[in-house]
């Protein structure tokens, strides 16, 4: 009788299988609906801080250059306070921002007092109590105004920001649809409906996992949080390895970051590892892919080593040097990037002091054949995974 009962409790494995689908698209949907809840805020207060220097600049507006030298010095203190998030750049784009969408302040007007003389200065209260009504009137994510206050033509932004709207487009779609010149071409189409139509169908490549979604970039340096993750545990424990590695090869190489993100335009960037030569006073930026070497490889090397010159390179300094390791499933390839060495004596001084490709390609292949048979040795039997 006690047998019988208990496999009446037991419920039926498709009935098992249900529930960890439903609480799986629960989880997903709850974790997409946090994100954009953060990103709405997000947005709201951009264009807040937005609001706020241009009506500064407004009151200084009888000194020249009054405007670049509040920016510069928002820019040193916030930055100091909040992080990269902060930045000149950062903090023009929500000045453009603002005055691109400054007509929402009729939703919010009475909340802010925008257009009342001597309310220029509300309590930070008042503000955080906007925030929502600001953000009902700008209902895409950050992202997403990033890439349409970059467009001069103000009918070609409404178009966008529209057709965004109306078909749910994430950021890739966007940028896709404004790459194309899908506005243009819907204009001199003699069959609008179907080119709209057309236009919606997004492509494999544009979609967004909730988890895209959560380490939004934006929603990262918005946050302070650190952006220390990899796309998967074979480049995690490549990059940890090749890290102790090069630390183990003397006392030359002093560990500078890992998984460091840089901005360039609109367009985010991360450097697997960034390491400092004592010998040769130079930056090496380090790049590591899962798959084959291509010359697509090289020319994102050659952004990174300019970005790093230009900004993360000190008085003294000679020029950075990239290293990019691609692990591929036969083997692996190690090339040094040194065109932007214009001096043929430093370039072979790097050469000598750096450690060959080769040895560096026969470790990275080691450590990849090594995990492999890990992962093999580690792979629970049918039995254990009953």
């Amino acid at each position: 009788m006690g047998r019988a009962v208990k496999r009446s409790r037991r419920a039926p494995k498709g009935g098992r299988d249900a529930v960890v689908i439903e609480i799986v698209e629960l989880v997903e949907a709850a974790r997409r609906r946090a994100a954009r809840s953060v990103n709405a805020v997000m947005t709201a207060a951009y264009w807040s801080i937005g609001r706020r220097i241009v009506l500064e600049e407004q009151q200084g507006a009888r000194r020249a250059g009054y405007g670049d030298e509040l920016i510069e010095h928002l820019a040193r203190r916030l930055t100091k306070q909040f992080g990269r998030g902060f930045g000149t750049t950062n903090l023009k784009q929500m000045r453009t921002f603002y005055l691109a969408y400054s007509t929402i302040r009729q939703t919010a007007s009475d909340q802010l007092g925008a257009g009342a003389e001597g309310q220029i200065r509300q309590t930070v209260s008042d503000e955080f109590d906007a925030l929502g009504s600001i953000a009902a009137g700008l209902p895409l994510p950050w992202s997403h105004y990033v890439k349409l206050i970059g467009l001069k033509n103000e009918l070609a932004r409404r178009f966008y920001e529209a057709e965004a709207l109306r078909g749910g487009w994430t950021v890739r779609q966007l940028d896709r649809q404004i790459n194309t010149q899908f506005y243009e071409r819907t204009m001199l189409s003699r069959n609008k409906r179907a080119m709209l139509i057309k236009g919606q169908a997004p492509k494999a490549e544009d979609g967004l996992t909730a988890e895209d979604e959560i380490k939004d970039p934006f929603v990262l340096e918005f946050l302070g949080l650190k952006d220390e993750y990899s796309e998967s545990d074979l480049e995690d424990a490549l990059i940890h390895d090749l890290e102790t590695f090069l630390l183990e090869l003397g006392s030359d190489f002093a560990f500078v970051g890992r998984q460091r993100r840089l901005r360039i335009g609109d367009h985010w960037f991360k450097i697997d590892l960034l390491f400092f030569h004592r010998g040769l006073r130079c930056l090496v930026v380090i790049d590591l892919k899962l798959g084959e070497f291509g010359h697509a490889d090289a020319g994102q090397m050659n952004l990174y080593l300019n970005y790093a010159k230009e900004h993360w390179t000190v008085a003294g300094e000679n020029p950075p040097v990239g290293l990019i390791l691609c692990s591929a499933k036969d083997e692996a390839i190690v090339k040094y990037a040194l065109a932007g060495i214009q001096s043929k004596v430093l370039a072979a001084e790097y050469r000598t002091a750096l450690p060959a490709e080769k040895v560096l390609a026969e470790h990275v292949e080691q450590v990849r054949l090594s995990l492999a048979g890990r992962a093999v040795t580690t792979k629970p039997s049918r039995r254990d995974s009953r």
